[in-house]
């Protein structure tokens, strides 16, 4: 029912039982309880300063040698110059993107 209804945007019906029993067993919080291991850090202001202080430096550098050089992991050196910065590589100088028209 709740398929047809809401298509994708809906939990599985494994989710929906799992929820049920939570709260049949007395859970009383909808947020998710505290995992461990290492916190995402991201995209948090401080390195995405560090990165583009970095690219205003050098437009030349590659994600991995920011990646060494900030101590930060790949993925997120390339999330934050893709979709923090809104920039991309063009002839091994990453730019701005920019907005084409469409005709």
């Amino acid at each position: 029912m709740l398929k047809k209804a809401f298509s994708v945007d809906c939990l599985s019906d494994r989710q929906i039982f799992r929820w049920h029993k939570a709260f049949a067993e007395g859970r009383e919080d909808v947020n998710d309880k505290n995992r461990a291991g290492r916190p995402s850090t991201s995209s948090s202001d401080d390195n995405v300063k560090r990165v583009r202080d970095l690219l205003n430096t050098d437009r030349r550098l590659s994600v991995r040698l920011i990646s060494e050089t900030l101590y930060i992991t790949k993925t997120i050196v390339h999330e934050i110059v893709s979709e923090s910065l809104g920039m991309r590589k063009v002839c091994a100088k990453l730019v701005t993107k920019l907005k084409h028209k469409k005709s």
